[in-house]
């Protein structure tokens, strides 16, 4: 069961601005990432479920976080059907986020009142995914539409919260013109917790970078 209402999310997201993004099948390794992330500042995380047995680790996670790193919100993304959202909002997730719009996702999370974040490529599928309750629309990908994409949609439907994930990078040039376009928050996967890091088992470099990273979140929204 979900320790966080989506309203409690929701207001971390926005407060944040960024969600890591992460997946590994070695457990002890996923809590020293999640551990780097959480001691660099972030207090959202995204599991990424596209292994064999993933929600198995995830249970492990989820459960290290819950005791070793309070306030730690955990989620899971990559969700593609009903099933494995509940399968996940059994296992203690916090926010549930998928590639596409699926309207049973919603009904499964909604009716637990967990978050869910759809993939959306259009105003159309934006305003179908609000209306079925959505706070936070995500992005993806975000590579392909830009930040100006962001800015033209925000003309129309201001109230929309949008998190880009694909094609958000550490550097301040790139994170600037996604806020300044009005994304609420961002989703980082391979360009903050990269392979490098990774194999080389550098979480001391995790940490600084999340740091730095929401700092300069931080900077370019004052």
């Amino acid at each position: 069961m979900a320790k966080y209402s989506r309203l409690e999310v929701a207001m971390a997201m926005r407060e944040s601005g960024m969600i890591p993004l992460f997946f590994h099948s070695d457990v002890e390794l996923g809590k020293k990432v999640l551990r780097a992330c959480y001691s660099g500042g972030a207090r959202l995380l995204e599991f990424t479920s596209r292994g064999d047995f993933a929600h198995e680790v995830f249970a492990e996670l989820n459960k290290f976080a819950l005791a070793e790193l309070p306030g730690m919100i955990m989620g899971v993304g990559s969700i593609t059907d009903a099933g494995a959202a509940s399968l996940y909002m059994q296992l203690g997730a916090n926010f549930i986020v998928t590639p596409v719009l699926r309207e049973d996702i919603a009904l499964v999370c909604n009716r637990r009142k967990v978050l869910w974040s759809p993939g959306c490529g259009s105003l159309t599928e934006i305003a179908r995914a609000e209306e079925l309750g959505c706070e936070i629309v995500k992005l993806f990908p975000g590579s392909t539409y830009g930040p100006g994409f962001v800015k033209a949609i925000k003309g129309p439907s201001p109230w929309t919260d949008i998190m880009p994930t694909g094609g958000v990078s550490t550097e301040e040039s790139n994170l600037r013109g996604w806020f300044e376009a009005g994304v609420t928050c961002v989703g980082m996967g391979s360009k903050l917790i990269s392979k490098e890091i990774l194999a080389q088992k550098d979480f001391k470099k995790l940490e600084e970078d999340v740091r730095k990273t929401l700092d300069i979140i931080k900077s370019v929204r004052s």
